[in-house]
């Protein structure tokens, strides 16, 4: 098959762009012929990876962008007629491309992998500025709330609602969790399956021996809680002052990080290497005897997660969105309430103070990862998706009809 992958970005610097450069590889390692388009943003610093490229920017120009791109249509017009793809996995259009691409795929076999909640929420958090999560459509609540400044509100509106008209031209929308297709389901959006992400298979880490340390990986933003975690792990040090904490990511809360950790007297404690290669993150966690993954909203997935119990790692992670559908509590770690200082405080502390409970979560993680989180395992069912694709395009065509998205599409094995 030939494969045309859509993503906003192709820099090897984010979970959902980790992932569809891997599902790329993947594919063409099964001798499919598989392609990305992708904008120039964020390319500065990071090796931009895609076949296709278009004009894209992180300045303040993105908001009319993400609107209507009118550079990614022309590419993505050049590439469907060059590249004649058979299926088009897109992924994340909507901060970039914009929807304006999403009338060239009417003729297309066409499949939407969400992967957040971007497509009905236009800070793809649903979640207020004041930290409270958010269970209305977007609209004026989006202004009225201060999510969005009236110069970018205005413009997103329109994006939003385009969006929205054009969406039946996707013949198959995908979930990457349960959580995400609940969120989208409430907004009128019906994925018919969920495929989440697969993580690489990793040799199991050593036996736990250095000191007992805490390992977080993730962007630096305030929804992710890297700042919570400090004020747990502080009421930790107090307790058991041999303990680590290892931060890993980089974002805008990053200087401020730095001032708490001063502010806690955990200068001696905590390390914040800052954005690491892959391998070196990889050399670094192999000690850690858990990872957290505190996050105030409701994470899409939780990758870090799945990428943890892979390596065998036991997982402390708040108990909503995706992450509390890769973690099993008790058993392959500890969900604790989003937001709730003590209960982090006390699910470290519980494994910290137990290198056997740490060890027995961590086998019991990597078990579950190598059955169900698997790179392969993800890149197969995409497959299968395609020519769920390609079958039902050709009944169609035998039809002598295309209407866009065929909503009684059923399932292999359904």
């Amino acid at each position: 098959m030939k494969i045309l992958l859509v993503n906003d970005y192709a820099t090897p610097t984010g979970g959902a762009e980790i992932a569809i450069l891997m599902l790329r590889e993947g594919l063409r390692s099964r001798g499919h012929d598989a392609r990305l388009l992708s904008t120039s943003a964020e390319a500065d610093g990071a090796y931009n990876l895609a076949d296709y490229n278009c004009f894209g920017t992180i300045s303040s120009f993105r908001t009319l962008l993400q609107s209507a791109n009118p550079w990614a249509f022309w590419q993505l017009r050049r590439t469907l007629a060059e590249f004649q793809p058979d299926v088009v996995h897109v992924q994340i259009f909507l901060t970039q491309l914009s929807p304006l691409i999403l009338p060239l795929l009417r003729r297309v076999p066409s499949l939407y992998h969400v992967v957040w909640y971007r497509p009905i929420c236009p800070l793809g958090t649903k979640m207020f500025p004041d930290g409270s999560l958010c269970q209305m459509p977007a609209g004026q609540v989006c202004y009225s709330k201060g999510c969005l400044p009236l110069h970018d509100w205005l413009p997103l509106m329109m994006q939003m609602k385009f969006w929205r008209q054009q969406l039946h031209v996707f013949d198959l929308i995908v979930a990457n969790s349960e959580a995400v297709k609940c969120r989208l389901v409430a907004e009128g959006i019906e994925p018919e399956t969920v495929v989440g992400v697969g993580v690489p298979i990793r040799p199991p880490r050593p036996p736990l021996s250095s000191a007992p340390m805490v390992a977080f990986a993730g962007r630096l933003v305030r929804e992710k809680g890297a700042d919570l975690l400090l004020r747990a792990f502080a009421r930790i040090a107090a307790q058991f002052p041999q303990a680590r904490l290892l931060l890993v990511g980089d974002g805008p809360e990053r200087e401020h990080l730095k001032n708490l950790i001063v502010e806690l007297g955990l200068s001696c404690s905590v390390a914040m290497p800052g954005q690491l290669p892959r391998p070196e993150l990889e050399r670094l966690f192999q000690v850690a005897w858990v990872q957290v993954v505190p996050s105030r909203w409701e994470e899409p997935y939780g990758l870090v997660a799945a990428e943890a119990m892979m390596r065998g790692t036991a997982v402390v992670a708040s108990n909503s969105g995706g992450l509390a559908e890769v973690v099993q509590d008790g058993k392959t770690g500890i969900l604790v309430p989003p937001n709730d200082l003590d209960s982090l405080a006390d699910a470290l502390l519980r494994l910290l103070c137990d290198r056997g409970l740490a060890e027995q979560m961590g086998a019991a993680g990597r078990e579950i990862a190598l059955a169900r989180f698997s790179e392969a395992a993800f890149v197969d069912r995409f497959i299968e998706l395609y020519q769920l694709l390609l079958q039902n395009s050709m009944n169609i065509g035998n039809n002598g009809e295309r209407n866009g998205r065929n909503n009684s599409a059923s399932e292999p094995g359904r």
